[in-house]
């Protein structure tokens, strides 16, 4: 997890504090979303915040510029993962926004409904899942779906070799043709290492859904298979996950867009055919959807806590102001279309 401005407030301070902000939210002073308008100046309180490590980095430089203007405003940003986000803190009421890289599951959903949370959903921007190996590695500049589910998909466990994978992807393009892609077997004859995030990761979950998941189920796999091969080096980390694809020659993982851009010395981000070709991950063919990995991003705000954590409201308000929502792009994500972002905005003001 990751702490920022970590803080000690008396709770004589905080209660003002928070009395005085009470009252200018219910006296409507908080500028509207809508219109890009918001103010941090003098917020007092303090907001937690957990979930996605790929969300981590746009939240935390909203949250930074937020007590730029408030320093009497604390946060704590974490990183364990979407899910976990959801699970151990947000489910259970122990923080006030789960940032998340893919949608709320139904059992993630019954558990927030059991415990009494009630949120509101916000998509923010979109992110791509980009397939990494090794900037040594010039074997490989692109693969296909077929290709990723030869050598990450379940029926690869055990494959040690690139080219173990070579039978197999014979038998994918002659079964289901080049609807998933086209081939670029036969693979060289070398180790083949791979890192990815854990299951606790929206990463694992949105490859698994985007990729893994149609071949399997096209193969007739129970769909308690319709996950990439348990015999990988997994982490919560995404920069760990790019270390240890940078450091070996042969390898193959995938991480969020961000991530990969910002490491481009050390890994290579793969063209991938999802059936209409080759494309590489960039912000426009995410954002154009012509890249065939792409996934929206969101964060949920606990409906809940706005009465009892004076913060809260100001700050998201902020978030979804055009200097707020800026961080998206700064961070080297993929900004919503104008109408998203209304809709975003509307689901806000009409929580």
């Amino acid at each position: 997890m990751n702490l920022k401005r970590s803080w000690v407030r008396t709770p004589v301070t905080l209660a003002f504090g928070g009395l005085l902000l009470l009252t200018a939210c219910s006296n409507g002073s908080s500028p509207s979303a809508s219109a890009g308008g918001s103010s941090a100046s003098g917020v007092e309180g303090f907001v937690s915040i957990h979930g996605s490590s790929t969300v981590e980095p746009i939240t935390s430089n909203v949250a930074e510029k937020f007590a730029a203007d408030s320093p009497g405003f604390d946060f704590e940003v974490g990183d364990e993962g979407t899910g976990d986000g959801f699970v151990d803190f947000f489910c259970t009421g122990d923080s006030d926004i789960s940032d998340a890289s893919r949608q709320i599951k139904d059992e993630e959903i019954t558990q927030c409904t059991d415990a009494g949370v009630e949120y509101t959903e916000l998509q923010i921007g979109y992110d791509g899942l980009s397939v990494i190996t090794s900037v040594d590695n010039t074997d490989i500049t692109c693969l296909s779906f077929l290709d990723l589910y030869a050598l990450l998909g379940p029926e690869s466990e055990g494959f040690t070799k690139w080219s173990d994978a070579n039978d197999l992807v014979a038998e994918l393009a002659t079964e289901l043709g080049t609807d998933f892609g086209t081939s670029h077997a036969p693979y060289p004859d070398s180790e083949i290492t791979i890192a990815g995030p854990g299951e606790e990761s929206g990463t694992f979950d949105s490859f698994n859904e985007l990729v893994i998941a149609k071949i399997a189920e096209a193969r007739g796999l129970p769909d308690t298979q319709w996950v990439v091969r348990p015999d990988y080096t997994s982490s919560s980390n995404d920069n760990d996950i790019v270390t240890g694809i940078g450091g070996s020659p042969s390898s193959l993982g995938w991480v969020g867009l961000h991530f990969a851009e910002q490491n481009a010395d050390t890994i290579k981000a793969l063209e991938v055919d999802g059936g209409n070709g080759c494309v590489a991950p960039t912000s426009t063919t995410v954002g154009d959807k012509s890249y065939p990995i792409s996934r929206p991003l969101f964060f949920y705000a606990n409906n809940g806590k706005i009465d009892t954590n004076a913060a809260l409201a100001p700050f998201v308000d902020f978030y979804l102001s055009d200097a707020g929502i800026s961080s998206v792009t700064e961070e080297g994500y993929v900004a919503l279309p104008a109408d998203q972002l209304a809709a975003t905005r509307s689901a806000w003001e009409n929580r």
